[in-house]
């Protein structure tokens, strides 16, 4: 289903898999891997592919009708996890509209991205469980349960987990861009 959406939005913008594997920077061949479903792309990639393609992260893996009202099911939300003990991510918003809801989970010692990164977005997120460690720019932000943090996403960010105990929390970004 990714490698054929993929295809699709390649398609519509009319590039070639040489134009897009250059403005991703990733290679042609790893791009014709994840497109016929051969391979499993990171976090890093796709995040890096979704950049490319100008859509938020979410929507690569499938498009839905917008509603007026619409419920996601804890049991149906759309998830993407990193190797093991970094982070995964289930969508909570339903991957319409101007608002991107996300729930987190860091294991101990994971990372939202191996560096800092930014996108045209701004955030907010709060800790449901444990300790999270947000990385903006030059400086570093503790949070713990119930606490919360708000940021222009142009600058460069990360969510770390340092503590020996995984982390939850909630994430949202407008406009989605995850």
């Amino acid at each position: 289903m990714l490698g054929q959406r993929l295809r699709n939005l390649r398609h519509d913008r009319g590039l070639s898999l040489k134009q897009l594997s250059e403005e991703a920077s990733i290679s042609i061949a790893l791009l014709s891997q994840v497109e016929r479903d051969q391979l499993d792309p990171s976090l890093d990639t796709l995040r890096k592919l979704a950049k490319a393609l100008n859509v938020p992260l979410f929507s690569l893996f499938h498009e839905v009708a917008e509603e007026v009202v619409a419920v996601v099911r804890r049991s149906r939300r759309p998830s993407l996890t990193t190797a093991p003990g970094a982070v995964s991510y289930t969508r909570i918003s339903p991957g319409f509209g101007r608002l991107e809801v996300l729930e987190g989970i860091l294991d101990p010692g994971g990372a939202s991205s191996p560096d800092l990164w930014e996108h045209n977005s701004q955030e907010c997120a709060v800790v449901l469980a444990g300790t999270l460690t947000v990385e903006f720019a030059e400086e570093s932000y503790s949070l713990t349960e119930g606490d919360s943090i708000y940021f222009d996403s142009k600058h460069g960010h990360r969510y770390v987990n340092s503590s020996p105990h995984p982390c939850r929390y909630i994430v949202t970004v407008t406009p989605p861009s995850f």
